[in-house]
């Protein structure tokens, strides 16, 4: 997925992959929670994580990543540094100060709603969306469409 098997990519993913625990009926019953904090208690696991996702990315002319909230906060500003990019939350409501968009989106279990900073991207700029996992797909459209409102 991210590179050449000859490279221990495969093996990197496997060890990633063993460090993330599966909660069940979480946060209400019928949810099968992918839970990232056990991958964070491991520093080669975390890292590996990181190397991969800027392997993949430091040649794609990134100049925005986006970090959804909260756990795209982990791994997005690590990523940010190391492909030379800016690091732009993508928030809850009323997180934010200052001038901000929204954009509403369906979860799985209800909805929600993202926000930006006004003026945290500019026209022109290519981003990068950070976050845990897909479930219904809701919260990376909220993202991406508080992302072209700025970058078409």
């Amino acid at each position: 997925m991210f590179a050449s098997e000859n490279d221990g990519c495969a093996d990197r993913i496997d060890g990633i992959k063993s460090t993330l625990r599966v909660v069940p009926d979480f946060p209400k019953p019928g949810i099968m929670f992918l839970d990232i904090t056990t991958l964070l208690l491991d520093p080669k696991a975390f890292k590996d994580t990181i190397d991969l996702f800027v392997e993949r990315y430091k040649q794609k002319n990134i100049s925005v990543v986006a970090g959804i909230e909260a756990r795209g906060f982990m791994f997005g500003p690590a990523i940010a540094l190391a492909i030379g990019a800016k690091f732009v939350p993508l928030r809850k409501p009323k997180k934010l100060p200052g001038e901000v968009i929204s954009e509403k989106y369906v979860l799985e279990y209800g909805t929600d709603c993202l926000q930006m900073h006004v003026g945290a991207v500019e026209p022109g700029e290519r981003a990068l969306v950070v976050d845990d996992l897909v479930a219904t797909g809701g919260t990376l459209c909220a993202a991406m469409n508080l992302l072209g409102t700025f970058l078409l």
